[in-house]
């Protein structure tokens, strides 16, 4: 018997990871170009973003490293969640921040695998992975290969050893910035849900 879940398992060769329902539901093939579009013209005012919070309780989170580099970069934006009312909840305030980012963060959530990666791509954002498995070796049926089209890779172990997020991404060509948001934007169809009664 054949699985489909929204984290699949290594050790279950019949598990197949599908993406997480995301905040974006179209109805319309047109809807869906029309907000392709619209990710495309997007002025991103910060280099990089970070939705999430710490793990203080877990030895091997790197959230911590993420959020102090966050708040000591002038070109990142933070938006911590915390226990209690917190923007993290509200679609509106993630999306937007997505929408404003030229990259976003994506390690580990409280299992492998994130909603926000798939939130982020929607909006156009390029996912920075930390870990192999919350996107690479998941998604098999709905994510290139190739993960250098439309993500980068900074090891966990590279953040741990104080490597400069800002840095590592500001070394990034602006034109190989640009394929790679073309290359996320043009996944959109690929990655969203729709109704087999309706026309999407």
């Amino acid at each position: 018997m054949s699985m489909l879940v929204v984290e699949s398992s290594p050790w279950n060769a019949h598990d197949y990871g599908i993406p997480y329902p995301t905040y974006f539901h179209p109805s319309t093939d047109d809807d869906v170009i029309i907000w392709q579009e619209r990710m495309r013209r997007l002025a991103r005012k910060y280099l990089f973003c970070f939705v999430g919070a710490p793990r203080p309780g877990n030895a091997k989170s790197i959230r911590g490293q993420i959020i102090e580099q966050c708040k000591d970069s002038m070109l990142c934006k933070l938006l911590e969640c915390g226990v209690g009312e917190s923007k993290c909840h509200s679609p509106r305030s993630v999306m937007r921040m997505f929408q404003n980012s030229v990259f976003c963060m994506q390690p580990q959530g409280d299992s492998y695998t994130r909603r926000s990666a798939f939130d982020s791509m929607l909006a156009g954002c390029i996912p920075v992975l930390t870990h192999p498995a919350p996107a690479y070796t998941q998604y098999i049926w709905h994510l290139p290969k190739n993960y250098s089209v439309y993500s980068v890779f900074l090891p966990e172990d590279d953040i741990r050893g104080n490597l400069s997020i800002e840095e590592r991404l500001s070394e990034i060509p602006a034109e190989r910035v640009k394929e790679m948001r073309e290359a996320v934007i043009s996944l959109v169809p690929q990655l969203i849900y729709a109704r087999e009664d309706e026309d999407v």
